[in-house]
């Protein structure tokens, strides 16, 4: 079996943003499948990384972030999923987790060949971070009952799109080895 590390897609979240309100209902059914896989993962000793948007604020780091998503009006969804010392953490500026990051090096670092993503949102950061990550030739897997969406009917199209194009396993948390 390729090498994994699971790889958490923006939950590490204030919900302060225009399209939160259609989010935070698919959010808090992923908060379960996410947990579900970091037991897993932290259990097989698989690298878990938090890719997180900065939030606009370039000096931050990710203590910083996650205390004030946890200061927040919906650290409910951000504590069951905070990092723990083992957890690695890489800053993002949009979209995708590769798109001017460090990440394939990490990744290449780690000997990891495959990701397995969770987290948000599944029709834009989860679809485009596929994407690029097919494109580095990673095997993906896409957890369907661990990623939230804004727009369902996009979300479920991306979730064909990233299995149909890019040829991503999708499946459920419980249905996930590592």
């Amino acid at each position: 079996m390729s090498k994994s590390a699971l790889v958490v897609v923006d939950m590490i979240n204030t919900y302060d943003h225009p399209d939160a309100e259609r989010l935070l209902p698919s959010a808090r059914r992923a908060v379960a499948g996410i947990g579900t896989l970091l037991g897993q993962a932290r259990k097989a000793e698989v690298p878990v990384v938090y890719v997180n948007d900065n939030f606009g604020l370039w000096r931050s780091h990710h203590g910083e972030l996650l205390d004030t998503a946890l200061a927040g009006r919906h650290a409910d969804l951000v504590e069951p999923l905070r990092p723990d010392e083992n957890s690695l953490f890489v800053l993002k500026a949009r979209h995708s987790i590769f798109y001017e990051t460090p990440l394939a090096y990490l990744l290449g670092q780690l000997g990891v060949s495959r990701l397995v993503l969770c987290g948000q949102v599944t029709e834009q950061c989860v679809l485009y971070s596929a994407l690029d990550a097919h494109i580095r030739h990673l095997d993906v897997t896409v957890v369907r009952d661990a990623v939230a969406h804004i727009h369902e009917d996009l979300a479920v199209a991306a979730l064909r799109m990233m299995e149909t194009n890019m040829g991503a396993d999708v499946r459920d948390a419980e249905d996930v080895s590592f």
